[in-house]
């Protein structure tokens, strides 16, 4: 006669226990990420609407400034065989940091909105440039530290 009897497995010694603050902590990224989130869709749409009202230039401009943070990687490209997985050369990372500081294409639209000089296209290619700033931070890419991986 055979026997069966129920064995259980134990988690992995690597995993962290799951604590009130970590939970927390979860929440907390989850609400900053559906909150950049909404931002990209936000500024994708007012790029969006710049180029129908402005034309095919105003269009071009948000393009243009959507793909333009991620150029910087061009920077390090010389040195992309030499760091790890994820890293980014170091060579670049203050290029990559400049690029994707939200603050700097939010003082550019302030600027813009003071000053007496009024062009469409400018203003759509710096509502793609936080576009781009948004999602990435949506998607879980932010700033690099100088080693060049991502900060946490």
């Amino acid at each position: 006669m055979t026997t069966i009897t129920a064995t259980a497995t134990a988690a992995p010694a690597t995993a962290a226990p799951v604590t009130a603050a970590t939970a927390k902590a979860g929440r907390a990224r989850t609400v900053r990420r559906v909150a950049w989130l909404a931002n990209a869709l936000f500024w994708t749409a007012f790029a969006v609407l710049e180029g129908v009202n402005h034309g095919w230039l105003a269009v071009l401009l948000a393009v243009v400034f959507f793909i333009a943070p991620d150029l910087t990687f061009l920077a390090g490209a010389r040195d992309a065989h030499k760091v790890e997985k994820g890293q980014l050369p170091a060579r670049a990372v203050p290029y990559y940091n400049a690029a994707h500081r939200a603050l700097v294409p939010v003082a550019l639209i302030a600027i813009y909105t003071v000053v007496p000089f009024t062009w469409a296209p400018i203003f759509a290619g710096m509502c793609g440039w936080l576009a781009h700033i948004s999602f990435d931070r949506a998607f879980g890419y932010g700033l690099r530290t100088k080693d060049g991986f991502q900060r946490r």
